[in-house]
């Protein structure tokens, strides 16, 4: 079923898991999400970017993919259409078009700007029962060829923001996008609990919180993440070279050469399957196996 994403996060938060949100680049990204969800029982959130939607025709194609695809594999687990690190025009188009959750990335604004960005799109959003998620302090590494160093959220900040209503909320808390490079200092464990209890606090609930660059974080650091709070789990990277190394094996192998392998359904396959494997790891690593 497609829903927004405040219900499953909030349950996630509550009951001691996370959410996997797998990027989609492509028709075959988005049926493998659908089917490993729908085969582990889990939520998922399918997340696109402004660039990969660019890539597949437009948002509404996006969207229109997604549930089409959903009706077709007979999904019953809840699923969520994501708009992943939008603008305002981004988020606006996303909410008109299907998307049941957007994300506003303001994070390279002033603060002030990037409130007031958050309160515009949680009114529109809100009437159309479509989710917020917004963002404080920004993510190091690259994603969709915006590149930023990364920085710690600071915890009024991180208040501020939700303050306006969001539904989730990313915070730099050392977590960067793209693959980790050596002598990378971890996440600060320590900021994240005083960003949850701070926010916590205010709002008198507990509320989730997102951790961006989900690839390539060790296992025991993601499990203490979510204990500390993070309910939402983006992963992207981590499947784009899993899907790159199986089909980059195929070729080397000559298996494309052989029979019709050459038909696009067929080279596709090893990276599909490989793709299928490493989003079920996450899945499990995250807790949330037959918690639809």
């Amino acid at each position: 079923m497609i829903i927004n994403s405040t219900e499953m996060v909030q349950r996630a938060r509550q009951e001691g898991y996370a959410i996997a949100a797998f990027n989609t680049n492509n028709l075959e990204w988005t049926k493998t999400i659908l089917q490993v969800a729908e085969d582990l029982k889990s939520p998922v959130i399918i997340a696109v970017t402004a660039g990969a939607a660019r890539y597949m025709g437009d948002f509404a194609v996006v969207a229109k993919l997604i549930r089409n695809l959903h009706d077709a594999l007979n999904i019953t687990v809840p699923v969520a259409i994501h708009l992943d690190h939008g603008s305002l025009v981004d988020a606006k188009t996303a909410i008109n078009v299907g998307f049941t959750s957007v994300m506003f990335d303001g994070s390279a604004l002033p603060i002030s700007d990037n409130i007031a960005g958050a309160e515009e799109i949680v009114n529109l959003a809100h009437a159309h029962g479509v989710s917020v998620e917004g963002e404080v302090g920004t993510i190091g590494g690259e994603e969709d060829g915006l590149v930023a160093q990364g920085e710690i959220a600071p915890v009024i900040d991180a208040v501020a923001l939700v303050e306006t209503g969001l539904d989730l909320l990313a915070a730099g808390i050392g977590n960067i996008h793209g693959p980790y490079p050596p002598g990378w200092l971890g996440l600060d464990f320590n900021h994240l609990q005083n960003i949850q209890t701070a926010i916590d606090a205010v709002l008198g609930m507990p509320f989730p919180l997102v951790l961006h660059g989900g690839s390539g974080i060790p296992d025991d650091l993601i499990r203490q993440a979510i204990e500390l709070g993070v309910a939402k789990i983006n992963v992207n990277t981590e499947g784009q070279l899993a899907f790159h190394d199986a089909t980059r094996a195929f070729i080397l192998a000559n298996h494309d050469l052989e029979s019709k392998n050459y038909d696009p359904r067929k080279l596709l396959k090893p990276g599909a399957e490989a793709l299928y494997d490493a989003f079920a790891d996450r899945i499990r690593v995250f807790g949330s196996v037959h918690k639809a």
